[in-house]
């Protein structure tokens, strides 16, 4: 057995930037030399829910013209693919990423979006070295592609021409990262790994640049993460992927084994929702090699003991309420047992800092939630719950309990929203929004736009509460009653007009406005730039008022100091101030 497990690698990227394409292609390699691995435990490339292995045979061969006859120390690359999982930051290990490396992928057309800062992100977060796969250049206008060709060969047969338009799209990617905080360089013209990001040119869909690729990889790992690659010895510790029933086992998880090893019979502590769970492995299976998975029983292969780093499933007893995305420990004794408790006991409690009021979020598994609850808190969004798991009518209920309006959403990242919950949001009067994303920026960019909906709502609602200043013209020629009430046609001017307020002449009262009409409707209100028929009490039309006289519509003091803090055209603003000069020449403090 080597001495050091093989690096865990994430592929991350945009989405269809290439990162199925790649993983597809990845898990195509080999095929050829199936017959010179399948003797092997581990079982060629393995394929499964979680993982996929290239063992160190197919890297050696496949990358042997790069290496100019050395081979790697590594029993291989073991990338970790989730589906069902779709942030990186979900699944943790030793208080970091899981991944010991990772590679971002970026259309090279398209450079990067959204999805790629956010990846960009996280990798700094949470320390992870990575590579770029600059993918699609077939997509290059002349750039001839090779099955499978190096790209150190590629790249000094392609024409000028081509060539040149790759580079233009290479020195955009460089501008685009350093805006990030990042130095991109061309992988074979780094001189140090420590300071720049490696960029790899690849065609994922025609395997060109693969070998490069994955030679940068495992060349990085091997230099860089040395001491982090010798943890396979001792009590075996692995992140929870997944957790569901498996016909004849019943519930099963999904599991990378990053640490150690694991056998059958082993005591394990796992976190479950109230604290830690202590329970014994009873069947462990890995990956059957080149094994398609069209179900448990082909898909796995019973066996007794496994070491890191591996993708493997368990059965046991009482597995009801873990975590998915935590960590499961093997402990040997009653020492370790009490230890990997308290850690377990930890975990299961989030390290989410909560306000008072604030949005309720959700996630499928713990670092889901921390990586949304940071996100959230750059950009100074409070949080009131985090909890993990579907969003539920308890949910919805606890979301209408905000004060603030603002406040009454579900943020839910990587999880489904059940049929009660929707119907309760359906059936709720207080404005309840649920917003639902396997990807963090799509939710922060469809909470920004319910924001700016619901503000805009919520300041009309306000606007038809309060009483606005505003100023009319009485009409030539359009008195339809003198007095008791006198009925005129006005032009509203400014602002706007409301029943019940009073009217002002030259600062002096001249009335209150009964009804205002527009042709046989009634109304409430009328706007700057409406004509219609107001009556007015108090009033005759040719003593106190006359046609063609330009009055101000009063409002009262309660009024003036809520509109003090909305919103006002700059029509509403000069009658405003107007009212206010009229009324503190005899109170200094009216309005304030």
């Amino acid at each position: 057995m080597s001495k050091r497990r093989q690096p865990i690698v994430a592929v991350l990227g945009h989405v269809d930037h290439g990162k199925t394409s790649l993983l597809d292609h990845v898990r195509s390699l080999g095929e050829e030399g199936r017959s010179s691995v399948m003797d092997r435990e581990a079982g060629g490339i393995t394929q499964h829910i979680g993982a996929t292995e290239i063992p160190s045979e197919i890297l050696n061969n496949l990358c042997a013209p790069l290496l100019g006859g050395k081979t790697f120390d590594s029993p291989g690359l073991l990338f970790i693919d989730t589906p069902g999982h779709h942030s990186f930051s979900s699944l943790r290990a030793r208080g970091g990423s899981l991944a010991d490396i990772a590679i971002l992928i970026v259309d090279v057309m398209e450079g990067c979006r959204p999805q790629t800062k956010e990846s960009l992100r996280i990798l700094k977060q949470t320390k992870t070295p990575f590579v770029v796969a600059a993918n699609k250049v077939d997509r290059i206008y002349g750039w001839e592609c090779e099955q499978g060709r190096a790209m150190a060969l590629s790249m000094r047969e392609q024409t000028k021409e081509s060539f040149g338009l790759f580079e233009q799209r290479y020195w955009d990617l460089v501008g685009q990262f350093a805006e990030e905080g990042f130095n991109l360089e061309r992988y074979d013209r780094v001189k140090d790994f420590t300071k720049d990001i490696a960029l790899v040119p690849v065609s994922a869909r025609e395997g060109e640049g693969i070998q490069d690729l994955l030679a940068v990889v495992i060349g990085l790992a091997e230099r860089y993460l040395e001491d982090q690659l010798t943890d396979i010895e001792g009590s075996g510790e692995a992140t929870v992927l997944e957790m569901k029933e498996e016909r004849g086992l019943g519930k099963t998880l999904d599991l990378i084994l990053h640490r150690g090893s694991i056998k059958k019979g082993d005591e394990i502590v796992l976190v479950g929702d109230r604290g830690g769970i202590c329970t014994r492995v009873k069947g462990l299976f890995s990956p059957r090699g080149m094994s398609e998975m069209r179900d448990a029983g082909d898909r796995w292969d019973d066996t007794e003991s496994v070491y890191a780093a591996a993708g493997i499933k368990i059965s046991a007893p009482s597995l009801d309420g873990v975590l998915v995305g935590t960590t499961l420990r093997v402990v040997g004794d009653d020492n370790e047992r009490k230890a990997a408790i308290e850690a377990a006991s930890e975990e299961a409690n989030l390290s989410i800092e909560l306000d008072e009021e604030g949005v309720c979020i959700k996630s499928d598994t713990v670092g889901g939630l921390e990586a949304l609850a940071k996100e959230l808190r750059s950009i100074g969004i409070p949080i009131r719950e985090a909890t993990i798991g579907k969003v539920s009518r308890r949910d919805v209920r606890s979301a209408e309990a905000s004060s603030d309006p603002l406040h009454r959403a579900i943020l839910a990242f990587s999880t489904e929203i059940l049929d009660e919950a929707e119907d309760e949001i359906q059936g709720s009067e207080a404005g309840v929004k649920h917003i639902g994303s396997d990807i963090i920026y799509r939710i922060l960019e469809e909470h920004e736009e319910w924001m700016e909906d619901r503000k805009t709502e919520l300041e009309e609602e306000r606007r038809e509460l309060v009483v606005y200043p505003g100023r009319i013209m009485l009409l030539p020629d359009h008195t339809f009653r003198i007095s008791k009430p006198a009925v005129v046609g006005v032009r509203v001017l400014a602002g706007r007009i409301h029943i019940g307020q009073g009217l002002l002449k030259e600062g002096r009262k001249v009335g209150r406005i009964k009804s205002i009409r527009s042709g046989q409707e009634s109304m409430k209100e009328a706007r700057q730039g409406d004509e219609v028929a107001v009556s007015v009490e108090g009033v005759t039309v040719g003593r106190q008022i006359e046609e063609g006289d330009v009055l101000l519509v009063d409002i009262p003091e309660s009024h003036a100091r809520k509109l003090r803090k909305m919103e006002m055209t700059s029509m509403e603003k000069e009658v405003y101030e107007e009212l206010l000069a009229i009324h503190r020449k005899d109170d200094h403090f009216w309005g304030r």
